[in-house]
């Protein structure tokens, strides 16, 4: 597949989309998927409680259906706007009888009043074709083409638009699947160009910006999920997530994309804390997760002014120091990046490094509010033995600022390698993981995990047994979900002061706000959100 540079800055929404409120015209969409009548409607009262402008039926969910009868239920009854599909098997659906069956409980969905129904491209000619005006009266025909495997080039989904639009249809739907993040360009450079309504989404994680960005290039629709896990397509987001967490009625064609760089990035609690501060001083951006894997790709294809600034986390860390055209001097000198920002006036890529000022940081701040650890002025950490586990980004910066704070540096690894090359970098001694468990040349020291070793899902693990944690006054985890990991219980219960990572975790977002903005970080929000979850 190709790589498509996107760059899109300026170009509005010109596909007519639908009837949201806010500042765009993307309708959210609820599939409803319930197995009987009376759990759609259940389903269909919460969707409109939650705010959503349209409901998909999903008749290849039911049971038992007789169409003349509950088609007629359904349609009486349900007080938003309405979206009747009757997926087969060979398109990812669930029915697998004729298709005469299910087209002609279509067409009866149709003369009844549907707002909207939904064909396969693959029936659409014929189904079309079939029909009367009566039949056909105000519903708008959707014609679908779905691709379980990839995104194809941007000129083989420009003929299946042609061969959608030849079969008269109303509006055009395309899903494909993303096997990179930078798929999804392709998807938003044909919906940004599109003459007709259009509905482009891009399936799986990888995808999922498809589905978050779709306003800001006129998206027809998007879809969002009733509860967590239950999909109808792979990647699709909670409605509540769109809404509140994305702010998605506020995007518009002028919003600046900002966003997490990761592998893996799903359990970020970034987007929450970036949106809700964007949202609170009114400054139109929206910050979004990239499932990325080659950094380098994905920096070349969202490569316009809209893609305005970017935080980076592991692994890419070390790779964004290669990737930005200039590199602030302390970061450059810790050789990783984690706030990478696209200068307006010439569209350049600076690098910068916030972690080690939110990690050193927080630690000061912990060690000032123990009584039994500091007592003076200055910082805390001089002349301390800090031993940092870890030897890739996030470890050379807490290397980095511990050392610049006079303390003594020890780097702990899995491989000795890695750890003697930090250490020689900063003045500081190298011992393995394995040799940490016995390492105690003093009492009182510091100790920091800068690797994922206890994240979500692997809450179980720990880089270091309980047993040597007695020889540390102060042990710190850059891991923030779960808030307390293992390591900082059992270093609690060993009679240490612990720090969690949600507080280095809001120093260095504070630092990447101002920078992403210009703007003063709202502080006392960036505390209260983070406090709740």
């Amino acid at each position: 597949m190709e790589s498509t540079s996107l760059s899109l800055s300026g170009i509005g929404m010109n596909n007519g989309g639908g009837g949201g409120m806010g500042t765009n015209s993307t309708l959210i969409c609820a599939p409803i998927m319930g197995k009987t009548i009376d759990e759609m409607f259940i389903d269909m009262a919460k969707a409109k409680e939650i705010g959503v402008d349209i409901v998909e039926i999903r008749l290849d969910y039911l049971s038992i259906f007789h169409p003349r009868k509950d088609l007629q239920i359904l349609i009486q009854n349900c007080t938003m706007l309405t979206l009747f599909t009757y997926r087969p098997k060979w398109e990812g659906g669930e029915f697998e009888g004729h298709d005469s069956i299910r087209l002609e409980a279509l067409k009866y969905a149709m003369e009844l009043g549907a707002d909207y129904i939904d064909v396969e491209l693959q029936v659409a000619h014929e189904f079309i074709s079939s029909l009367d005006e009566k039949t056909r009266g105000k519903s708008k025909i959707i014609v679908s083409s779905h691709n379980y495997h990839a995104t194809p080039s941007v000129e083989e989904i420009g003929d299946l638009v042609a061969r959608i639009q030849s079969t008269g249809a109303d509006i055009v739907k395309i899903a494909t699947t993303a096997v990179d993040v930078t798929d999804v360009a392709r998807m938003f450079q044909i919906i940004v160009h599109s003459q007709v309504p259009f509905i482009g989404l891009v399936m799986t994680e990888r995808g999922l910006i498809s589905r978050l960005l779709c306003p800001k290039y006129g998206g027809y629709l998007t879809f969002g999920t009733l509860e967590e896990g239950v999909v109808s397509a792979p990647g699709q987001p909670t409605i509540k997530d769109l809404l509140d967490k994305y702010n998605l009625r506020h995007i518009g064609p002028d919003t600046k994309v900002f966003g997490i760089i990761g592998k893996p990035v799903g359990h970020s609690k970034s987007p929450l804390l970036f949106n809700k501060a964007f949202k609170s001083v009114g400054f139109n951006g929206v910050y979004v997760p990239f499932l990325v894997d080659d950094l380098a790709k994905f920096l070349a294809t969202y490569a316009s002014a809209d893609f305005a600034g970017f935080s980076c986390t592991i692994p890419h860390k070390e790779a964004a120091l290669q990737c930005c055209d200039e590199v602030d001097p302390i970061a450059k000198l810790i050789g990783a990046v984690n706030t990478i920002v696209r200068r307006p006036s010439d569209g350049k890529l600076i690098g910068y490094n916030t972690d080690y000022i939110g990690a050193i940081s927080a630690i000061e701040d912990g060690m000032r509010g123990s009584n039994k650890i500091y007592q003076g002025t200055g910082s805390p950490l001089a002349g301390k033995l800090f031993v940092v586990i870890g030897a890739g980004g996030a470890g050379k910066a807490l290397a980095y600022g511990a050392k610049e704070k006079g303390a003594r540096v020890v780097i702990a690894n899995r491989t000795y390698e890695r750890a003697r090359e930090l250490a020689d970098l900063v003045g500081g001694e190298a011992v393995t993981l394995a040799q940490l468990e016995t390492f105690r040349p003093e009492d009182g020291m510091i100790l920091a995990n800068t690797t994922s070793i206890g994240m979500q899902p692997k809450i179980e693990e720990t880089p270091i047994p309980k047993h040597a944690l007695g020889a540390y006054a102060l042990v710190f985890d850059a891991v923030y979900t779960p808030k307390v990991t293992r390591l900082l219980l059992e270093a609690e219960e060993s009679g240490a002061t612990v720090v969690t990572g949600v507080e280095m975790f809001i120093g260095q977002a504070y630092e990447q706000y101002e920078r992403f903005t210009g703007l003063p970080a709202p502080k006392e929000l960036f505390r209260e959100t983070m406090s709740k979850l």
